[in-house]
């Protein structure tokens, strides 16, 4: 009997922590706004901390990837707002 559980409790773990981290940073997106800081510096500031905190842990062939992961769901539309058509 083979046990498939593992890697479902792993699934919903990653997915977890994934859901804490975003939410962490919408905590502190707001408190730059609220600070009077524009988006475009906020999100600089925080693409910059996660490139220099990936890079500590990690290799740039990993960060680079990771790039490439998240400019292809860029160009995919997957962060894009959704709009109503009137």
């Amino acid at each position: 009997m083979e046990n498939r559980a593992s890697p479902d409790i792993d699934e919903v773990i990653r997915e977890e922590k994934r859901l804490t981290a975003l939410e962490s940073q919408f905590e502190a997106w707001a408190d730059g706004l609220s600070a009077g800081i524009e988006p475009e510096i906020l999100a600089e500031a925080a693409l910059s901390a996660a490139c220099q905190e990936l890079l500590r842990v990690t290799n740039e062939d990993t960060a680079l990837a990771l790039i490439d992961r998240i400019r292809e769901r860029i160009v995919g539309g997957e962060f894009s707002p959704v709009r109503s058509r009137h």
